[in-house]
């Protein structure tokens, strides 16, 4: 019979060296797949035995198809009679094109009348399709002119193999699925060292085998390391298997396997070796401690703290040892220590002869480790681009061994030897003495010139803070080219104690390197919370973009907020800040943005200083509403706050309330900001103070099919606004696009005209970056005097003033029909326009 087992890209090698220690014959390596030839034994083998293989197929036919008819000839004379069980349910997948066969379905589908027709034809029977959970699964397969169909013995695919336990308590957290995990074991050898017989001396110095997941995330690795030394065949729990609906399966055969699987396992149990975990992230720690509970393996797994000595006490002395990790889950934040980690125990004389392998995104490792790896293998667990990136062991007898045992042995012995005899051990990192009395280490030796800025930074800053009455401002902005960050510092009001800080990276320029420009961020995520006395846990890393568009409130993640955000955001604890003598809750997990924007400032007191002269105040794109805030503690009598975000508007809610401003007088509307201002022109509703600071750009769903840009929107969005104000009345607007060009001719024909007051609104501590927003005074004149301001000449005046008194001069401009009114709408529509109460247009769900 001709077999072959399936699997991921990239792991083609491994799987075929796995085949052929299960002792199966003709094992060949290719794309995504290795074949294998043998008896129906070998086929169960392959199903029960493999750990890297995702599904086993036996190969029922091959044939020309050219086009439709010869596909179905094809299929037709194969003996499904013989094949597919009496009465079992069947599903054909298709896979590929030929010149004439372009569309799968088309070519499942012929291929599924063939096998029906003949089923009828021989047996009097149509087989029933089941394509969601079919007794028979079939897999054709189209290249060229040819085709080949296999039936899929496996049924669910093979690494669908957690125990139900383990899946209940990991769900909605990062599980490295089993077939990744033991292809990272397999680089490092673990099923060999499982097998290892102990020596006297081994039992002298209670010396085990012993594997350290020094990045344990969700605990995957460690649950098929315990599969792997218990020696549990991968497929013994498996209830269904898609042989079954196979006229050729021997039951028999099946449970003599199954029972040699057993007799194995029972003699596994007098194995002995350790498994030490850590996680440097300890939320990831109890993650990988409940689903290892949940498995019932927690005997098998020695849980520690995330420091070298620590780990290297636990694992005491080793038979041979072997350090894994995976850090495709470590918060960017953590990162640095995370590497640092691993690159300390490699370095470690205990663990000399343990191989590396790690599980990463960015290539990094090498840094830490100081050594280029052996071999890398691209992956793509959950369908996300990743490295597992192989480091031999430091010991010479494992060097010598691996030279002695390579292609050129005979030629290349001699000289590793030599090699290996005098190579010195790997360097760590370069370290940097931060005058606290602990070294650092770091990625980039040059890193000592950001910690020297940063140093300086924050003595020249907490000066200027405690002058100005100032607890949370911006620390460091990007002051050297190489070190791209935004570095902000929280202090907590006495109500929520604490220092955080929030570490922005901007986008590195094309040209540079990702590496090194995330080496860097690493290396400014281990120093500045050092510098600054922050401690780790209260550092948040983020993503900035220095881009031309982008979402202001954009989702950093899932964060912990989840999907009950908003029902519990008035009632959640949340860290609070004071700023100008009022208090505001903010979010560093959930958002790119933690609920307040320090450059604003300045801008917010110029808010509650122009509101002292206004009796009603409304607020544009409101956010978490501090503008309100501020405006309320100036003293004007109504409020009123839009947003098209629920989660904002409650937080704005609560920002309000704990500042004291309650009752029936402050509005919080929930709407599109443009269809509300296009309602509220309506009616007689009119404010003398209103503060707008738009996204850059917004694509939200509750939008609709339009979507907001500011360049684009800011002349319709102003002109709209203008209206709203009552006589003498005046607007703030800001925006954060950093090359925004305000139409102020276009906006002087609608009689708006602005006074740009930017360089007044920057603070001290973000005086670096002019462009770090644009503000402006918005005010409504007479249209010829705005044009006039702006140097349109009389005779355009003359011709805007002549378009506005005779609309038909104006130039023919193509517009949409007009839907018909109802005569009841006619009547409606006459008259002065009504007082609309602020929540009609669309409430505020709660």
């Amino acid at each position: 019979m001709e077999f072959y087992a399936s699997c991921p890209e990239g792991f083609e090698s491994a799987l075929a060296d796995e085949l052929k220690r299960l002792g199966l014959s003709h094992v060949r390596r290719l794309k995504g797949r290795a074949t294998f030839e043998g008896e129906l034994e070998q086929g169960y083998r392959a199903c029960l035995w493999s750990r890297l293989a995702s599904r086993v197929f036996v190969v029922l036919g091959r044939f020309e198809a050219q086009d439709a008819d010869e596909l179905y000839d094809g299929v037709y004379d194969i003996a499904w009679e013989n094949i597919v069980r009496p009465g079992a349910t069947i599903a054909i997948t298709a896979r590929g094109v030929t010149e004439q066969l372009r569309n799968t379905r088309f070519s499942a589908l012929r291929a599924k009348d063939a096998l029906c027709d003949r089923l009828a034809e021989t047996t009097g029977r149509r087989a029933d399709v089941d394509a969601a959970d079919p007794d028979v699964h079939l897999l054709l397969s189209l290249r060229q002119r040819r085709a080949s169909i296999s039936l899929d013995l496996s049924g669910d695919p093979l690494f669908k193999r957690l125990p139900p336990a383990a899946t209940r308590a990991g769900e909605g957290t990062h599980v490295l699925r089993p077939d990744y995990a033991a292809l990272v074991l397999a680089q490092v050898g673990w099923t060999a060292l499982c097998e290892r017989e102990l020596t006297a001396d081994d039992y002298e110095n209670e010396a085990l085998p012993t594997l350290i997941d020094a990045s344990c995330a969700g605990g995957g690795l460690l649950l098929e390391a315990v599969n792997i030394l218990t020696d549990r065949a991968p497929g013994t729990a498996r209830e269904r298997w898609g042989f079954e609906g196979w006229q050729l399966h021997d039951a028999a055969l099946w449970e003599q396997l199954l029972a040699e699987a057993r007799e194995r396992e029972t003699a596994a149990r007098e194995r002995q070796a350790r498994i030490v975990a850590v996680d440097i992230d300890p939320a990831a720690r109890k993650t990988a401690e409940r689903m290892v509970k949940c498995a019932g393996y927690r005997r098998f797994v020695d849980f520690c703290a995330a420091k070298p000595a620590t780990v290297l006490d636990h694992a005491g002395a080793v038979a041979g040892a072997a350090l894994v990790a995976d850090t495709t889950e470590t918060p960017l934040s953590l990162m640095h220590d995370a590497m640092t980690l691993v690159g300390e125990l490699r370095r470690a004389p205990e663990l000399a002869s343990a191989p590396v392998a790690a599980l990463t995104r960015d290539g990094l490792m090498a840094r830490a480790l100081h050594a280029e790896p052996a071999r890398s293998i691209a992956v793509m667990p959950n369908n996300e681009e990743a490295t597992i990136e192989v480091w031999p062991s430091l010991d010479r007898a494992a060097a010598a061994f691996e030279a002695a045992t390579s292609a050129d042995a005979e030629n290349q012995t001699a000289d590793a030897q030599d090699e290996t005899a005098n190579a010195p051990m790997p360097e760590p990192a370069a370290t940097l003495d931060l005058g606290d009395g602990k070294p650092l280490p770091v990625l980039i030796p040059e890193s000592e010139q950001f910690a020297n800025r940063l140093r300086k930074n924050a003595r020249l800053r907490r000066k200027w803070a405690k002058r100005e009455g100032v607890s949370c401002y911006r620390v460091y902005d990007a002051d050297l080219p190489d070190y791209s960050a935004a570095i902000d510092l929280y202090e907590g009001c006495p109500q929520t104690p604490g220092r955080w800080l929030v570490i922005a990276e901007y986008a590195a320029p094309k040209t540079i390197d990702p590496a090194l420009a995330q080496a860097r961020m690493l290396d400014i995520l281990a120093i500045a919370p050092r510098i600054l006395d922050v401690p780790a846990e209260h550092v948040h890393a983020k993503a900035r973009m220095r881009s031309r568009g982008g979402s202001q409130y954009g989702k950093q993640g899932a964060g912990k907020g989840g999907s009950g955000e908003r029902a519990n955001i008035a009632r959640r604890r949340l860290p609070l800040i004071e700023e100008g003598g009022l208090t505001f809750a903010v979010n560093f997990d959930d958002y790119l943005d933690v609920g307040i924007f320090l450059d604003h400032r300045v801008t917010r007191n110029l808010v509650r200083e122009h509101a002292k002269q206004a009796r009603r105040f409304l607020n544009l794109f409101a956010y978490t509403g501090t503008a309100t805030c501020y405006a309320a503690d100036g003293g004007v009598e109504e409020t009123v706050t839009v947003d098209l975000s629920n989660t904002y508007l409650d937080w704005a809610e609560r920002n309000m309330r704990q500042n004291g401003f309650v009752g029936p007088q402050h509005h919080f509307v929930r709407d599109d900001v443009l269809a509300w201002i296009r309602d509220q022109r309506q009616t007689r509703n009119r404010w003398d103070l209103i503060f707008i600071d738009p996204p850059t750009f917004s694509n939200s769903s509750k939008m609709g099919r339009r979507t907001w840009d500011v360049q684009r929107d800011h002349v319709e969005l102003l002109a709209g606004v203008s209206r709203l104000l009552t006589q003498g009345g005046h607007a703030i607007f800001s925006c954060n696009l950093r090359g925004f060009r305000p139409e102020t001719r276009k906006l002087a024909r609608a009689g708006v005209v602005l006074e740009d007051i930017t360089a007044q609104t920057i603070p001290e501590d973000f005086a670096r970056n002019q462009k770090v927003h644009h503000c402006y005074i918005v005010r409504r004149l007479p249209i010829e005097d705005a044009m006039a301001e702006v140097g349109f000449s009389a005779e355009e005046i003359v011709e805007r003033t002549e378009e506005l008194r005779n609309p038909e001069a104006r130039k023919p401009r193509a517009t949409a029909p007009q839907p018909m009114l109802a005569k009841d709408d006619k009547l409606a529509s006459k008259g002065k326009p009504k007082k609309k109460k602020f929540y009609v247009s669309t409430p505020k769900s709660k």
